[in-house]
């Protein structure tokens, strides 16, 4: 029988702990760009440099105008745990700076050759120079402006076994470019220079405001158009919010951002409050564009729980995620924002929504009793028929209908011109519209089914959904019974009954309901989008004169022109643009 190998315990050398000890903080070049540019931040200055070669393993250094450091300082700044930033632990409850523990710059010295220029006054300077293995440091008197360079020269070079897991150049400069743009999204009134391989690659002027540094980093000139601003809070916290309108969104996540006291920190639960919130206004499989930054009183927060301070620890982290969900709904429903992206029809502020989204004057639509869905002309509309208040909505003319019925296009959209303005609309992404806001202010209906429809799960997250959500989808309309375990050790359910008018076949029913243990809290949200979407006139459906008329006017008419999967639900020509187009003008 083999017998364990042991070996004794054995103390490590100073200097091989402190290079294993310096991994944790200092892992590839963007961690030495993270690090110092943090130093740089806090030492106040106006503007902010950051230069690598060779993607940072050559060279990382950072320049700046702050307060910069008297010769004692510089002297104990490379020492292990050597901050001017905190006293005692109680002192990290209220530390309001980005570096405050003292690790950085003694984790650079333990990897890399460490050089620190610095003047207090613009006047006198110094220079320290320590590397990894150096017994002493090197202290020189020399001239520069005020402020600080901060450089690390061969980055691991004396630990042939980290250098080798590095990256290539080019990834590696990436991580550092995207470091340098976290930080400089955070300080919009700090100018921000990144230059690499001795090149200007990058430069941000200071300017007035979070969203201005968004889309100056981020974005080109044009999308920067489609960029708002919300405002959110709470007790002992603010919240605010930059986040792009429905015509810019992207296929992934990558330009999302979450930031809490000037730091980019890794916070899924505040990402899903930025989706949650905007839900509804983006094509299916894409996402908005945005930054959450959070200001929270350090005491209701904890950042020493990550070597790099990537992650937070919140004392009421549940009030930051509804404040940023609740105050974008807010912004984008009550203030109609997706109106403002899909082309207003409106002529002045007269013409303007009113808060809320009514408009005086609005088109009255009478609710049949089955609210969603009632016949009309062979497709399916959820009112009777349009009749217009007392007074007129401003689009209207003295005849009171200010809308003429063009034509149809292509089999899916209605022509409708209004003076001089010709409106496309896309007939499912209307019906679908208006279906889902009258199912949203009603009850939902449930209909027993003669035949329930049995299914099985094939996943214990589907069986936990179903469990603990079953009560949520009887509201709903979709009442489920669990039999147990099947035959095949898979969970047993049935579907007894569903909405009124529900379409889909058995299978397609079982899956649209499964997909709804992603939906989390929208989970209502996203069941009504799938039943309007279902209960819509579709693409190829004929509609009489009458009822496309009635459907325009009506999707003309609605506070929010996007169906509730985010695509627009009309679009505009106006004469002067087709004119020009045929070169009438």
């Amino acid at each position: 029988m083999e017998t364990a190998l042991r070996s004794r315990v054995q103390v490590l050398p100073p200097e091989e702990a402190k290079k294993i000890a310096a991994g944790e903080v200092i892992n590839r070049p963007a961690a030495l760009a993270r690090e110092f540019l943090d130093n740089a931040l806090d030492a106040g200055g106006s503007l902010v440099e950051l230069l690598i070669e060779g993607g940072g393993i050559l060279r990382t250094e950072v320049i700046d105008n702050g307060s910069g450091m008297e010769r004692e300082d510089l002297e104990l700044c490379w020492y292990p745990h050597a901050t001017s930033k905190i006293r005692s632990l109680d002192d990290l409850n209220t530390a309001a700076t980005l570096g405050f523990r003292g690790e950085a710059l003694a984790a650079a010295a333990a990897v890399a050759r460490l050089e620190i220029l610095t003047s207090t006054d613009g006047r006198g300077a110094w220079l320290l120079g320590v590397g990894p293995g150096e017994s002493g440091i090197r202290i020189e008197q020399t001239r520069r402006a005020r402020g600080s360079n901060v450089r690390a020269l061969g980055l691991f070079d004396t630990i042939p076994a980290r250098k080798r897991f590095l990256k290539r150049e080019g990834s590696e400069g990436n991580l550092c470019r995207q470091a340098f743009i976290d930080k400089a999204l955070a300080f919009s009134g700090i100018s921000f220079r990144f230059i690499q391989d001795g090149k200007l690659k990058l430069f941000l002027p200071a300017v007035s405001g979070r969203k201005e540094r968004f889309a100056q980093a981020l974005l080109s000139r044009a999308e920067g158009a489609f960029l708002h601003e919300i405002a959110a809070g709470g007790e002992g916290f603010s919240v605010t919010i930059v986040a792009g309108g429905p015509e810019l969104y992207r296929g992934d996540r990558r330009q999302q951002y979450v930031f809490a006291n000037g730091r980019r920190i890794m916070d899924f639960s505040l990402i899903q409050a930025l989706e949650y919130g905007l839900q509804g206004w983006f094509p299916n499989g894409t996402h908005p564009v945005g930054a959450v930054y959070v200001d929270i009183d350090p005491a209701l927060a904890d950042f020493n729980i990550h070597p790099a301070k990537q992650e937070v620890r919140f004392a009421d982290a549940g009030a930051i995620h509804h404040a940023v969900t609740e105050a974008l709904r807010d912004y984008s429903r009550h203030r109609n924002l997706a109106a403002g992206f899909s082309g207003k029809f409106w002529d002045d502020a007269s013409d303007a929504p009113l808060p809320g989204g009514g408009r005086e004057g609005n088109l009255a639509l009478e609710a049949l009793d089955d609210p969603g869905y009632g016949p009309l002309s062979g497709g399916f509309f959820p009112f009777r028929g349009l009749a217009v208040a007392e007074s007129s909505p401003p689009y209207l003319d003295g005849s009171g209908r200010g809308i003429r019925l063009a034509g149809r296009l292509f089999g899916l959209f209605l022509l409708a011109e209004r003076g001089d303005r010709l409106f496309i609309i896309d007939q499912h992404a209307a019906h679908e519209r208006i279906i889902y806001d009258r199912l949203v202010s009603a009850p939902i209906a449930t209909q027993e089914l003669l035949v329930p429809v049995p299914f099985t799960t094939e996943d214990a997250e589907s069986d936990r959904f179903l469990n603990l959500r079953r009560e949520d989808l009887a509201r709903l309309g979709v009442v489920i019974r669990g039999d147990g375990n099947g035959a095949d050790g898979n969970g047993a359910w049935h579907i007894e009954a569903l909405p009124p008018h529900w379409r889909l076949g058995d299978a397609e029913t079982v899956e649209e309901i499964l997909k709804l243990k992603t939906a989390g809290e929208d989970m209502a949200e996203r069941w009504l989008a799938t039943l309007s979407c279902h209960g819509a006139v579709r693409d190829g459906d004929y509609l009489d004169d009458t009822a496309a008329l009635a459907l325009a006017e009506a999707a003309l008419a609605l506070p929010i022109p996007r169906c509730p999967h985010g695509r627009p639900v009309w679009a505009e020509i106006r004469r002067d643009d087709l004119f020009r187009a045929v070169r009438r003008l």
